[in-house]
């Protein structure tokens, strides 16, 4: 009986065993694992790694730079009072649009009296030292003078019209119109009242003056900021490996994130002389059209040059390329849990891609998502 009870449980637990076998699933091996999106491949044990083969791209090749929006050379003035005086009327409001020799605002100023009375002083001196002059050469001819008497009234006529021409050239620096000051003096207009006009024509970006202000003739005292806003330029930093890739001349496309979906056509102007010590880039400078005025000076933009005509290259997710003491690199894929740091060299395509410029070549499969996963372990040791 014991025997019999001993046998019917050998039998329950061999009959539960199979079952239990028949309900694993099936192993899948590594290799067998399907391809995932885009020719992607999952790496068993590492279910967020994703790799794909390196292949030629063929298109433009593109060179993207960061960089911000500036007034354009020569279309913006900072205009500061040459005098000091109180401001009496403002014109010119902020927003305001104005021509070149608009009044932006009129200054009395007792710098425009006292001048213009010595001039008017040194005016009368050269009248008397002309005449003299004249009279004392008429005397000599007629052995009426000396010598010396002539050479003293030529040395007075000397100083009088050097004192003349400093006096004009006072008035001048005063802003005083020279046709005003060509005029015979009992027909000249000129008062104590000074007017501020605009060099440039362009809209008023700026304003730090108000009626009765005292304005002290320092040229750091800035009252007004005219910019013409119809072309601006973008200054973008270049850094030294792409150097070679830009010229005065090309073509360029100018985007910001206030209008993603807009590109504002640029041409490069100039690429700078001298490498930034700090951030090791040069400076590249393109002028952009703003007709609408769309963009804003100091907006943060990205310039984007086309830098050689249609040609097959490397290209790589950006997330694929990893950086460790200013050098890049990828993993490159052995086996399919195994993966091998190689170094590379890029060149930036877009924000999403870069060009692989050395250390690739098309058939090999590398790291595109995850990277950072096995930098990591390396770090652990792992």
């Amino acid at each position: 009986m014991r025997e019999w009870r001993v046998c019917l449980l050998i039998t329950a637990a061999l009959v539960v065993a199979a079952c239990g076998r028949g309900e694993q699933p099936p192993q899948l091996n590594a290799a067998t694992h399907p391809p995932g999106k885009n020719g992607t491949a999952l790496i068993e044990g590492q279910p967020r790694v994703e790799t794909t083969i390196v292949e030629f791209s063929s298109s433009h090749q593109g060179l993207t730079l960061a960089g911000k929006v500036a007034y354009g050379e020569d279309r913006y003035s900072r205009i500061s009072s040459p005098l000091q005086g109180r401001v009496v009327e403002v014109r010119a409001h902020l927003g305001d649009r104005v021509k070149t020799g608009d009044i932006l605002l009129i200054v009395d100023s007792p710098d425009i009296a006292q001048s213009y009375s010595e001039y008017v002083k040194e005016d009368s001196d050269l009248q008397y030292a002309t005449r003299a002059h004249e009279l004392a050469k008429d005397l000599y001819e007629n052995k009426a003078m000396p010598l010396k008497d002539l050479k003293q009234a030529e040395n007075e006529l000397v100083k009088a019209r050097a004192e003349f021409r400093r006096a004009k050239e006072r008035l001048l620096s005063l802003r005083i119109s020279p046709e005003e000051l060509d005029k015979p003096l009992d027909k000249q207009k000129i008062t104590s009242r000074f007017e501020m006009k605009s060099p440039l024509t362009g809209i008023v970006v700026e304003r730090a003056v108000t009626p009765g202000q005292s304005v002290g003739g320092d040229p750091s005292q800035v009252l007004f900021t005219v910019a013409d806003l119809d072309r601006l330029q973008v200054l973008a930093d270049l850094y030294e490996r792409d150097l070679a890739l830009v010229r005065e001349g090309q073509s360029a496309v100018v985007k910001v994130e206030a209008y993603p979906g807009v590109d504002f056509p640029a041409t490069v102007k100039a690429v700078g002389d001298v490498v930034d010590p700090a951030t090791r880039t040069i400076k590249v400078r393109a002028a952009v059209n703003n007709d609408l005025h769309k963009l804003k000076p100091e907006m943060f933009a990205r310039l984007q040059l086309e830098v050689g005509e249609a040609a097959q290259f490397i290209a790589v997710p950006r997330e694929a390329v990893l950086e460790v003491d200013g050098k890049q690199f990828v993993y490159v894929v052995n086996d399919p849990d195994r993966y091998m740091k190689r170094e590379v060299k890029i060149s930036n395509i877009s924000p999403d891609q870069v060009r692989i410029i050395e250390g690739l070549t098309p058939g090999e499969r590398i790291v595109t998502k995850g990277a950072v996963l096995i930098k990591g372990q390396e770090i652990k040791g792992l």
